[in-house]
């Protein structure tokens, strides 16, 4: 009876947990709009920018550089997470997780290099250009 007894609390202690984020949340939205402004204006609808007035379209064409590095960032932010992990784990790991860090490590510093020699780090393909038409001669 006791392990039935416990389930029960147990249940009984979520459903008022559940009850008491469903409560605020309700009274937190209820709050705020019974105190928030109701007045509409032709600057109520305008973004605020930290002081400054928006000026022109909010439709920008950027380079495909700026995704390419943000997805190079993104990539190399996960691995980090992974090194990470084995660096809290290193001790229970041993020798063979050292030596599978260092084959990951190595397997990104080579798809690092690659990415260097492509060209795909360089911001200026004018440079890139310059530099290739240098070696050529």
């Amino acid at each position: 009876m006791s392990e039935a007894s416990s389930i029960l609390s147990h249940n009984w202690a979520l459903a008022v947990f559940l009850l008491g984020v469903v409560g605020l949340c309700a009274f937190m939205l209820g709050l705020s709009s019974l105190l928030g402004s109701k007045a509409w204006g032709r600057s109520k609808n305008e973004p605020f920018e930290s002081g400054m007035l928006p000026t022109g379209s909010a439709r920008l064409r950027l380079s495909a550089k700026f995704y390419l590095v943000a997805m190079l960032f993104v990539i190399f932010d996960v691995e980090a997470l992974f090194l990470f992990a084995w660096a809290v784990s290193v001790r229970e790991s041993g020798w063979a997780g050292f030596i599978e860090a260092t084959v990951f490590i190595t397997i990104l510093l080579a798809g690092l290099v690659y990415l260097w020699r492509i060209g795909a780090l360089d911001w200026a393909p004018e440079g890139r250009k310059a530099r290739q038409a240098k070696l050529k001669q």
